[in-house]
């Protein structure tokens, strides 16, 4: 027979499982300080989904600099649209919409994307030097035994 469960047909001993008896098994994690949630934020800025996210930021915030004419680009076209749109107008210089490129915001996104960027490929350059300078790998004998080959 399977052993007892508990309630959620689950052996007693499984890692989801209630504790049996005093129930003061919980886990404490230790705590981190500064120094811990420093590493714990360059690991997550250096990750490389971090990097793909920033750069799918980077490719959306750069939409708004397609759509609202650019005072570098276009100064005539921020001066008409201000007449034409007395209202919004405001609100988007507010936003730096009418320098998206060179706004704050902008420029935010694409410096945490080339930090992480470097974070990435910095430490794993040693490595890849490695391989590109090593002997390449021996042909197999029996080339037959390979499954693609004819």
């Amino acid at each position: 027979m399977t052993e007892p469960t508990d309630g959620v047909l689950r052996p007693s001993d499984h890692a989801d499982s209630t504790p049996s008896g005093d129930g003061g098994d919980d886990i404490t994690q230790p705590r981190l300080g500064v120094i811990g949630w420093m590493r714990w934020g360059w690991r997550q800025l250096t990750s490389m989904r971090t990097a793909l996210v920033l750069l799918l930021l980077l490719a959306i915030a750069a939409v708004p600099g397609s759509i609202v004419p650019q005072r570098s680009a276009d100064p005539n076209g921020v001066t008409q649209y201000f007449t034409d749109n007395p209202d919004l107008a405001p609100v988007l210089d507010k936003l730096s919409m009418f320098d998206v490129y060179t706004s704050p915001w902008f420029s935010a996104i694409y410096i945490l994307l080339f930090i992480s960027l470097i974070g990435c490929v910095l430490p794993r350059t040693k490595h890849h030097w490695k391989a590109l300078r090593s002997q390449p790998p021996r042909t197999p004998a029996r080339l037959g035994r390979l499954d693609d080959h004819r």
